[in-house]
């Protein structure tokens, strides 16, 4: 990168300042609002592989016939069909790209599935799971002829534990957000559909993510070691798995626009990255013209935005090299070409509810799957002298807002999650929650409500029920066997949460628990949710958090309460005993400054990570979800592997999509023994956790999910690969291993519940 000597320079003058400045090594010097430039924009070639060469040689050949207009009209969006068009060639047949949302299913046309949330099905922790669930999404774009989805979500990761939008990614953690992002992306695009990973890079709230009348958009100033050891971990897996498109974020970072970030699009994500693809604008994020066409910006969406005739003139003046201009128009073309769009793909199908139109049914046999993901991502964390699972209960009340699709006659019409037009006016009455709100969201082709199937077990079961769907202190008739009360928690696009819990939900549980000795909690919520209101109740038995399951909400349930699906969830968020446990995360940074600054001083030490390093106790750790049998772990086994262990990856070897090819060798092999010595069968969830020296005591590093029947036993490994094993150096601009020096490995059922340790040496 042309500018990496600039870049070294900075960062060398700062660590041979550390002392002077207070910082104890050179992974603590901070870069806070220097993003250092970097130009020119690296053009695409296909050199990562045999399949993008053979796109490319296509997409060169096509962009030669071009005149000027031509290509520009192809790097301009359009209000079309689809929530974003691009431009199209109509003299040599290529019609444009269709964009659509979102990441858990298609927002807006009927006849299509609604899947669960990005961060319910990381509560899966199931590899096999996230592939389907990609898989299932593309076919359903495909179906609609979408060229382009939005998804998957690896950003927000999750910092603001108040976030709005945490919900639509795997939540906080980058190794699950990684694994989970590359299985969706090779499930998309193996189903023949562009996948759009995003948003790149820092959009960790909504607050001022977008200039206003305020002043500019708030800036995320994150230093090198935090950017690549947390932020863009996840996208490296997207990359890696092929992901032909790419979509900048909103706000700034280290002072510098997103869509206008050289650092970030030409750097590190075009360059360090080997980025293939192209890069998309979020809708209405870019923010100038000539400034984003140079910093790697390919598309801009959802019109023409600065660019449009500005850009012919900018080319024509020299503002913007003709080679860049290509290199936009060649970037998507080789994705089209990628992807094999070019032979027979469907014609866009998206319409209006309010548009007569045929029908096109695109889910297949989706419900199956969603149902099966939602079960998978229920999170059982208590079970007082196994209260659950439910055995043909003959009496069974049901009570909370979230039961029910629509739950009060008096309010708005239910809400289930949606868009942006009710967000502000959203109330806990409005029923039960699948998903939440903004361009996340999706549109279901019905909701399968809690109370709607335990009405139908209930019925098989020739039982008796009760119900109050809106009073916060409801009647519990003497009879009842059981008493199952349902709140949520939700979040949207656009806002940020203002509170992990609400008073009148919390009133709900405790009213009912005081009348009601068996007492089962349903959560379905958009992010961590506390619960130390009522959790300790004598007479609360179960908890279980339902996430965000998609359509086939009630469906999961009753497969997890009653037993025909023994819970296997994991959280994928620390659950604190109150809110201010999180620290600085809690809340989104709030500013009336014209400039407004987000400094992301706690680095890499969010969620788990900060509550290890402040020795906080959770009320639910990280990666902990309970289970109805048993395990043991024993037998763990450390193995090397023949790969080399030079401190850094070899220097005259070609970047491939998601970085250098030798962070992804396997250096070591790590397996366990895991026993089921419960009484039923039953998925576990078996997570290793790293102790790398110079970073946190402990960051995951690998989780396999092994379904062992009664007394039987499975074998898991985890591959562990360079950059599971490196930091970043900021001096040397490389990933390093760190020779004489012990990592310590741990095993076991959740960041603190570790059963099983060793050490790798290197």
């Amino acid at each position: 990168m042309k500018t990496s000597i600039a870049t070294q320079a900075i960062v060398a003058f700062l660590a041979n300042h550390v002392d002077a400045l207070g910082w104890t090594n050179v992974s603590e010097v901070p870069l806070y609002g220097l993003s250092p430039p970097v130009y020119p924009t690296p053009q695409g070639s296909g050199s990562t592989s045999p399949a993008w060469a053979a796109a490319y040689g296509k997409a060169e050949a096509f962009v030669a016939q071009l005149t000027l207009e031509e290509k520009m009209n192809v790097t301009r969006g359009y209000t079309g069909t689809c929530v974003g068009n691009s431009g199209s060639v109509p003299r040599l047949g290529f019609k444009g790209l269709c964009f659509e949302d979102a990441p858990s299913g298609i927002r807006g046309p009927d006849f299509v599935s609604a899947f669960p949330a990005g961060s319910h099905l990381a509560a899966t922790w199931d590899k096999d799971y996230m592939y389907q669930y990609g898989k299932a999404l593309g076919e359903e774009y495909y179906g609609k002829g979408v060229n382009v989805a939005l998804g998957p979500v690896g950003g927000p990761l999750g910092r603001v534990t108040r976030g709005g939008r945490g919900w639509e990614g795997p939540g906080p953690d980058p190794y699950i957000a990684g694994i989970q992002m590359g299985e969706i992306v090779t499930g998309t695009q193996d189903a023949g559909v562009i996948a759009c990973s995003k948003h790149w890079l820092l959009n960790e709230q909504e607050y001022r993510r977008l200039p206003s009348a305020l002043g500019e958009s708030l800036s995320s100033n994150a230093d090198d070691v935090t950017i690549h050891e947390l932020y863009a971990w996840p996208f490296m897996n997207a990359l890696r798995a092929g992901t032909a498109a790419i979509m900048c974020s909103y706000q700034r970072t280290n002072n510098s626009y997103g869509c206008q970030n050289s650092k970030l699009l030409n750097g590190i994500l075009k360059t360090e990255f080997g980025f293939e693809g192209f890069v998309v604008s979020d809708w209405d994020a870019q923010q100038s013209g000539v400034a984003t066409a140079n910093a790697g910006l390919d598309i801009v969406m959802p019109d023409g935005g600065y660019w449009g005739n500005n850009l012919t003139q900018a080319v024509n003046n020299g503002s913007v090299s003709i080679d860049r201009l290509d290199d936009m128009v060649t970037r998507q073309l080789a994705a089209f070409y990628f992807l094999g769009q070019n032979e027979s793909y469907p014609k866009a199908n998206i319409y209006s509810a309010l548009v007569q139109h045929p029908v096109l049914d695109v889910r297949g046999d989706h419900d199956k799957i969603i149902r099966e993901i939602g079960a998978a991502g229920h999170i059982l964390v208590k079970n007082v002298n196994n209260s659950l699972p439910l055995k043909a209960p003959r009496h069974v009340s049901v009570f909370g807002y979230d039961a029910e699709v629509k739950a009060n006659p008096w309010t708005n019409p239910a809400r289930f999650g949606g868009g942006y037009e009710v967000n502000f006016g959203w109330q806990t009455f409005n029923g039960t929650m699948i998903t939440a709100g903004g361009s996340g969201s999706n549109t279901p082709p019905y909701v399968i409500s809690p109370f709607k199937a335990i009405q139908d077990r209930v019925i098989a079961d020739r039982g008796t029920m009760r119900w109050d769907f809106f009073s916060v202190d409801p009647t519990v008739e003497a009879s009842t066997d059981v008493c199952l009360v349902f709140i949520n928690a939700y979040a949207s696009e656009s806002f940020d949460r203002l509170s992990l819990s609400d008073e009148f939900s919390d009133n709900l549980v405790n009213n009912v628990a005081s009348n009601c000795a068996n007492t089962v909690v349903v959560l379905h919520t958009a992010g961590p949710r506390v619960v130390d209101a009522w959790i300790e109740h004598e007479n609360i038995t179960a908890v279980i958090y339902g996430g965000l399951p998609g359509q086939e909400s009630g469906h999961s349930l009753v497969d997890v309460l009653y037993g025909d699906v023994t819970p296997s969830g994991k959280l994928v968020h620390t659950i604190a005993k109150q809110d201010s446990d999180y620290g600085n995360v809690l809340n989104s940074s709030v500013s009336f400054d014209a400039f407004p600054q987000s400094n992301f001083t706690e680095g890499v030490y969010i969620d788990y990570k900060y509550f290890d390093r402040e020795n906080i106790e959770p009320r639910f750790e990280f990666g902990f979800g309970l289970s109805y049998t048993t395990f043991e772990y024993s037998n763990l086994a450390i193995s090397q592997s023949a790969a080399s262990t030079a401190a850094y990856p070899s220097a005259n070897v070609s970047v491939v999509q998601g970085g250098h090819p030798e962070l992804w060798e396997v250096l070591f092999n790590v397996s366990a023994t895991i026993t089921n010595t419960g009484s039923v069968a039953g998925a576990e969830v078996a997570q290793l956790y790293l102790g790398i020296p110079n970073a946190p005591i402990r960051q995951l590093r690998g989780f396999e999910k092994a379904l062992i029947p009664v007394n039987g036993s499975a074998t898991v490994t985890f591959e562990l690969t360079r950059r599971d094993l490196s930091i970043w150096d900021v001096v040397a601009q490389k990933w390093l291993l760190q020779g004489g020096v012990d990592y310590p490995v741990y095993v076991g059922a959740s960041s603190r519940d570790l059963r099983l340790n060793g050490t790798i040496s290197i």
